[in-house]
């Protein structure tokens, strides 16, 4: 295994514009590459947009759906990859044979699809389908995972794609700045966003604070320590329908620093160096190595139902 260059990307999303969210991509992904990156991730539904489907009928999600790998926004993946000598990850919605709906994440290089990962606690239109596996696979000689926004809230599937031998896992999201139980959440205002030329403080305060950075900062770098596994996340910035998002995508290697974060206000990409010798440094690897499953194999399989009280503005 050696260093990989790497970048997580934010930007503000067109709802069902994806000619326009893939000239972003497009945009975003030469400038990673101009340095020296070979791989970039973007937000969940990052082609698509995302909020808005909140709103949407079945029919009108099939119409935005697209089946994968035949789908023209893979191709245009495919395109960006091969001019750029480039993988890309972004996000869509699926649609099958069936007429089923789920939330897709898929990775594309110059040859076409690599993986593609259905979220597995889906929530934001009742029309979509949740994942029933988990997705590991073979980039650029490091084995990477992807868990999509809610997923990775759940401890246990970040611990299950560590143990299926994920050594970087991919987190799109689209997330904060939106009410919920935790003390001090809520909603951004717009005006901030549209005003952020004359006043970015107040801004940033808002998006650094409780309602975004800081809450984030509360669980994201621990999945990545107690894992030992580098974790790439990344978030739209600005509105996505009528809601304002914080951005602040960013990379966190295996000790659960972070190392790379885009900060400015506005659509942005950043890059960092995998460097493989951290993995078996940090102190997550011996974690690993020490669990005695034994002691809760039957615990952690106990049978349940399952419970997902969550609704669409809360992630």
């Amino acid at each position: 295994m050696k260093k990989l260059k790497i970048s997580t990307a934010q930007f503000e999303n067109r709802s069902g514009d994806k000619a326009w969210n893939l000239s972003v991509i497009e945009k975003l992904t030469k400038k990673a590459a101009a340095e020296g990156s070979k791989v970039i991730a973007f937000h969940e539904c990052s082609i698509t947009g995302y909020t808005f489907a909140r709103k949407l009928s079945k029919e009108q999600m099939l119409d935005l759906a697209e089946f994968i790998p035949e789908g023209e926004s893979i191709s245009k993946l495919k395109e960006i990859a091969q001019k750029y000598d480039m993988t890309v990850l972004a996000g869509l919605f699926e649609k099958d044979s069936e007429n089923n709906l789920f939330k897709a994440y898929v990775c594309v290089d110059k040859t076409g699809l690599v993986a593609k990962y259905r979220k597995l606690h889906p929530f934001i239109n009742p029309h979509i389908q949740p994942g029933k596996e988990y997705c590991v696979f073979d980039l650029h000689g490091w084995k990477c995972g992807i868990l999509i926004c809610y997923d990775n809230n759940v401890v246990e599937n970040v611990r299950a794609t560590k143990l299926l031998g994920a050594d970087v896992i991919f987190m799109p999201h689209v997330t904060m700045c939106t009410p919920s139980s935790r003390p001090g959440a809520g909603f951004v205002d717009p005006k901030l966003w549209e005003n952020r030329e004359n006043d970015p403080t107040s801004l940033r305060l808002e998006f650094d604070g409780s309602k975004g950075r800081q809450w984030l900062m509360k669980w994201l770098p621990s999945r990545a320590y107690d894992n030992a596994v580098y974790v790439v996340f990344a978030n739209p910035i600005g509105m996505d329908d009528d809601q304002l998002k914080n951005g602040c995508s960013m990379i966190i290697d295996p000790f659960g620093d972070v190392v790379a974060e885009c900060r400015t206000l506005g659509d942005d990409v950043v890059t960092s160096v995998l460097i493989p010798e951290k993995l078996t440094l940090a102190g997550g690897f011996r974690y690993t190595e020490a669990r005695r499953p034994e002691l809760y194999r039957n615990i952690i399989g106990k049978e349940h139902k399952p419970e997902q009280k969550v609704s669409w503005i809360s992630s």
